[in-house]
């Protein structure tokens, strides 16, 4: 008998939730073998395309949002919230002090993945760890965004709704004197087969956070006055209540 994993409430295959890690663990792989290759003088074509060829060749069949699988900015670009069919990576190249954002959207058999993050570059080399970073902005950008998602665990629940957590989290993020830059002003998505299906959370949606299966949490923030954004993504779902990063 297959084993169950309850998933939202719903009664779903264990092996149904490892399809979704796998593209997750992926988007990782994906992220760390980029971070390990890229280096100054490289442009975001370029880094974009490394992206691309690596999700590919390691277990994804195509890409999910807008035939896009790799969103990459740097600079005063990572400020940028655009939509999918708007976007073009620029040649733009990477400087010795630079910021970094990488939005990954793989799909294996219309299995997601939705993944980002922000890296960070200084004196020529890349920032492992956030606070080892030495610009104070960026650095702050990047807890923030850690701060954000700990939050997120803290105080979703299965019968909050999509509207709640969206006020919430952005009445967290003006608090601790943040911007969201994302231009539609949501904070992510349900995760679904079709992009054109997905529920955010937004103002306006009453469904439940457990009324999906899973969805992303992606706040875009910058400080006032910066010309810099700052991107952290994971998918989340419900365990026996529990708010759980996939």
């Amino acid at each position: 008998m297959t084993k169950q994993h309850l998933f939202n409430g719903y009664s779903v295959a264990k092996e149904t939730l490892d399809l979704y890690l796998e593209m997750q663990n992926l988007n990782r792989a994906a992220i760390k073998y980029v971070a390990g290759i890229i280096k100054v003088g490289m442009n975001l074509a370029d880094m974009k395309a490394l992206c691309e060829n690596y999700l590919l060749e390691h277990g994804a069949d195509s890409f999910w949002y807008w035939d896009v699988g790799a969103f990459v900015f740097a600079g005063d670009e990572t400020a940028v919230s655009v939509s999918g069919k708007d976007y073009k990576v620029t040649n733009r190249i990477i400087q010795e002090n630079d910021i970094i954002t990488i939005d990954l959207s793989p799909q294996k058999n219309n299995i997601w993945g939705d993944y980002a993050r922000t890296l960070v570059f200084e004196n020529g080399i890349l920032c492992d760890k956030t606070d080892k970073i030495r610009n104070n902005e960026w650095r702050s950008g990047l807890q923030m965004e850690e701060y954000l998602h700990k939050t997120l665990i803290d105080v979703a629940t299965p019968d909050m709704t999509f509207e709640e957590l969206y006020y919430l989290m952005n009445d967290v993020i003006v608090k601790k004197g943040f911007l969201n830059l994302d231009f539609l002003g949501n904070l992510g998505h349900s995760i679904v087969k079709n992009k054109n299906d997905r529920i955010y959370t937004e103002k306006g949606n009453h469904q439940r956070l457990s009324d999906v299966k899973m969805f992303t949490f992606e706040p875009h923030i910058s400080l006032p006055d910066s010309k810099y954004g700052y991107k952290r993504e994971d998918i989340y779902y419900f365990d026996n209540g529990k708010l759980i990063q996939l």
